[in-house]
């Protein structure tokens, strides 16, 4: 007898109850992740990083008996000490020191249990980013970061005809001709040369005659092994071979800018490390290389590394087309746009210098959005304000964006706003294909 059991669910298990509870953890884990992000340095986020999740989001609910409480009946070995009709004290709940959640009391601790483990880079990553992608302008860019060429390859005994070699195919044919002892085409005009001469010269003596008999029969023999030995047989050819190879992938370079004059506080230059975290890791998993070229500016620009980019206490007036400038020559004499995409990301408060307003303009139409992929700005600002007009930088890049689309804008107060208006970026191209 077979039995199938087509019951959708376990014994004891419900499937539903278990697919929340997986959403549930997964979702842990993702916060988990983000919280600890927020915590590294730029280039070290996502190595070897160890989060913890509540125990409690890996509970399964399920009914089951619950022996510290209730009325129940139950049947046990038989002693010398207890006879039928006696009762029993009830066992006291855990009395524990550790930090877990028993219905007794303890002397220490009063959080909950948790479960800690370390995530590889990739899984890191993967969670942090798992419900984000490129603009779909990078993606049509960048849809596949390793392109493949065709390389030689050596010799296959397949191919196409255009690709056959004839050189090697050749000696291939006469290698196996000599080999199998192909009779010579001048060898059988010979034979057929002297056939003819002793049919011609008769009466023929009986010496003749077998001759000519020898000769007839050696001449059947011949053509024989010249059908059955071809000039060329299939076995001989050779074409060349041509196999698929990585060609060196896309590189990507991404600027980062930011403005350190005396208007930008210190909360306000941590969310733009943390919107420059998110953008770095992102874009580290598409590219094989990745280069980040640190700007900071006030009245005028420099390039730097990391420390001083997010640690120098560097003051003063706020001059954006100092930055923006420096920022195209270095791309234009270390990043040529046939071999690298090219990245921006912005972070001011939105206060600039009228009278540099026209060559920020300038600068953005002419020279720097027609080589970048994607340019972000992000202007931050104190939270609190109810009202706040438009800053000037915001107004002029505000006209560029409505007609370039390489160019997003967006607008973050506090830290928890960072990943939603980094999600907001990086989604928005394919929300607008949606509502297309």
């Amino acid at each position: 007898m077979e039995i199938i059991d087509r019951r959708p669910n376990p014994h004891g298990k419900n499937t539903e109850n278990r697919q929340r509870v997986l959403t549930r953890a997964r979702q842990a884990i993702q916060s988990a992740v983000r919280n600890a992000a927020a915590q590294g340095r730029i280039r070290e986020i996502g190595q070897d990083s160890a989060v913890s999740i509540p125990a409690d989001v890996l509970h399964e609910p399920s009914f089951h008996r619950h022996f510290s409480a209730g009325a129940r009946h139950i049947v046990l070995s038989g002693n010398k000490e207890f006879v039928k009709g006696d009762r029993l004290r009830r066992p006291p709940g855990g009395e524990g020191e550790g930090a877990g959640e028993g219905s007794g009391a303890g002397d220490q601790g009063g959080g909950e249990d948790s479960y800690r483990f370390v995530l590889s880079r990739e899984e890191f990553l993967d969670l942090f980013f798992d419900d984000l992608e490129l603009p779909d302008l990078v993606k049509r860019e960048i849809a596949s970061t390793t392109t493949l060429a065709t390389s030689r390859s050596g010799l296959t005994s397949d191919g196409s005809p255009s690709q056959i070699d004839l050189g090697r195919t050749m000696r291939r044919s006469m290698g196996r001709r000599i080999g199998l002892k192909r009779p010579k085409p001048q060898e059988l005009l010979d034979l057929e040369a002297e056939i003819a001469a002793l049919e011609e010269a008769r009466p023929l003596s009986d010496e003749q005659f077998v001759r000519l008999q020898g000769l007839r029969d050696e001449r059947d023999l011949l053509r024989q092994r010249l059908a059955r030995i071809p000039w060329v047989d299939p076995v001989d050819l050779r074409y060349r071979r041509f196999t698929p190879v990585p060609k060196p992938t896309p590189q990507a370079v991404i600027f980062c800018i930011m403005d350190v004059s005396g208007s930008m506080t210190e909360k306000m230059k941590e969310l733009g490390k943390q919107f420059f975290l998110l953008l770095h890791v992102f874009l580290e998993k598409r590219y094989e290389k990745l280069e980040i070229v640190f700007v900071r500016h006030a009245e005028t620009a420099e390039e730097v590394d990391e420390d001083v980019f997010f640690t120098d206490p560097r003051t003063g007036g706020t001059v954006v087309s100092t930055a923006l400038e420096l920022m195209h020559q270095i791309q234009a004499e270390r990043y040529p746009t046939d071999k690298w995409n090219i990245y921006v990301a912005q972070v001011s408060d939105g206060d600039n210098i009228s009278s540099d307003m026209n060559k920020v303009n300038r600068l953005m139409i002419e020279a720097i959005l027609p080589v970048v992929q994607y340019f972000a700005y992000v202007e931050v600002s104190m939270g609190g304000a109810l009202l706040r007009s438009e800053t000037d930088l915001w107004r002029g890049y505000k006209n560029i964006a409505d007609s370039t689309p390489q160019l997003a804008m967006r607008q973050v107060q506090d830290r928890r706003d960072i990943f939603p208006v980094f999600r907001d970026l990086f989604a928005r191209r394919a929300a607008e294909r949606a509502g297309e």
